[in-house]
């Protein structure tokens, strides 16, 4: 038997908070953006502008794929985490990193974590330098 899971209210994704990035543009004013919603994104002069018209953008999108009756992804904070994921890579790729986890002297699984930690934090880094 299936069970057929009831589709939530517009107004229900309407009042998700979705969070939202803003970066200086290059020629000037604010980039804004919800990551969660691919291609929902706006620009204003100044940083109040830039919210005021990334708001109408999220109304927009959700209100679209909602008529088109697509799939709404939650708001990362609303998203449950396992903590385990599966990735599919090259039998070569997998023996290298084998290797290089053996020398470590730990598992493969830690050295994963650790060289994945360490490509997150170099990034987010490079993020806070450039808001500087």
């Amino acid at each position: 038997m299936t069970t057929l899971t009831q589709r939530k209210s517009l107004k229900y994704y309407l009042d998700l908070r979705y969070p939202v990035t803003i970066e200086e543009a290059p020629e000037g004013g604010y980039f804004v953006q919800i990551e969660d919603l691919p291609g929902c994104y706006a620009q204003g002069e100044s940083i109040a502008e830039a919210c005021e018209m990334i708001e109408v953008a999220r109304k927009m999108w959700l209100e679209v794929a909602y008529e088109d009756n697509q799939d709404i992804p939650l708001p990362r904070e609303d998203r449950e985490y396992s903590g385990k994921f599966n990735v599919r890579l090259p039998r070569s790729l997998h023996r290298k990193l084998d290797q290089m986890a053996e020398r470590e002297g730990v598992s493969l699984n830690q050295f994963l974590v650790s060289t994945l930690s360490r490509a997150v934090g170099v990034e987010e880094s490079k993020k806070e330098r450039k808001n500087r």
